[in-house]
C-alpha cells in the first residue's frame, strides 16, 4: 500500500462513526481497526505521541503504558475497562453479538488489500475484480460466496439502505444492468470494493457515481 492510499484509509477510519466492537472486552497488541485509531488519536491529544494508523503495535503499547503509569493504573499496555474509561471518558464497548468479531476480521482483511490493482477475473492479491475481492475476503474468514456479483446478490437476506450494517454486501449496476458490481459495507456510508480505475479502494455510497448506480444490499452474516 503506498503512502497516499494508506493516509486515505486512515482518514476514513478516523471519521467513521460506526464502532465494530471486540468480544474480548479489551484492546491490546495485534488489534486493528477504527476503534484503535480513536484510541491512538486520544493518546495524541493527551500528549502521548503515537501515529494513528489503526494498528495496535509496540509503539501504541508503550504509549498506553505511559498513560497508565501517569494515571496510577497497572502499566500492562492493555486497554481494559479502567484504562479505557480513564482514556476515553466512557465505558468500553461491549460485544453486541458473536458476529461483531467476524465483522471486525472482515474489515481488517479488506483494508489489507487497499491499493491492489484491478484485474478482470482476478481472485487473488495479485489482482482482483469486484466479486473476486468480495469472495476472497469472505472466504478468508470462513464464509463461502459465489464467484460473480449477480450470484452474490442471491445470497443471504435483503437489507434496506437505512438498515445497512458493516459487513453487508452492497451492489451496483455498472457495466451491465442489474447487480454487476459488489462491495463490502464498512459503515458511515462507506464501502470497499475492487474498482476498475483505482483497484481496491474505499468509496462513499452517496458519491455521484456510486449513488446513482446502487441497486441493493444483502446480509450474509
Amino acid at each position: 500500500m503506498n503512502r497516499v492510499t494508506r493516509i486515505l484509509v486512515i482518514l476514513f477510519m478516523l471519521v467513521c462513526t460506526v464502532s465494530i466492537t471486540y468480544a474480548s472486552g479489551t484492546y491490546e497488541q495485534g488489534d486493528q481497526g477504527q476503534d484503535v485509531v480513536a484510541i491512538q488519536a486520544r493518546l495524541n491529544t493527551l500528549g502521548y505521541e503515537i501515529v494513528a494508523d489503526g494498528d495496535f503495535g509496540p509503539a501504541t503499547v508503550n504509549a498506553v503504558k505511559a498513560f497508565q503509569r501517569d494515571r496510577g493504573l497497572e502499566a500492562d499496555g492493555v486497554i481494559g475497562t479502567q484504562t479505557y474509561r480513564a482514556l476515553m471518558g466512557r465505558d468500553i464497548p461491549a460485544s453486541r453479538d458473536g458476529s461483531s468479531v467476524l465483522v471486525r476480521r472482515l474489515t481488517q482483511t479488506s483494508f489489507r488489500y487497499v491499493g491492489v490493482p484491478y484485474m478482470f477475473g482476478g481472485t487473488t492479491p495479485n489482482g482482483f475484480d469486484c466479486s473476486g475481492f468480495v469472495q476472497f475476503v469472505f472466504g478468508n474468514n470462513g464464509i463461502s460466496l459465489p464467484r460473480t456479483a449477480d450470484q452474490q446478490f442471491e445470497m443471504g437476506q435483503p437489507v434496506s439502505y437505512s438498515r445497512l450494517q458493516p459487513g453487508d454486501l452492497v451492489f451496483f449496476s455498472t457495466y451491465a444492468s442489474g447487480p454487476s458490481h459488489s462491495g463490502i459495507y464498512l459503515g458511515d456510508g462507506k464501502f470497499i470494493s475492487a474498482t476498475s480505475s483505482r483497484g481496491v479502494a474505499v468509496d462513499s455510497m452517496e458519491s455521484r457515481y456510486w449513488g446513482a448506480r446502487y441497486v441493493g444490499a444483502r446480509r450474509v452474516l
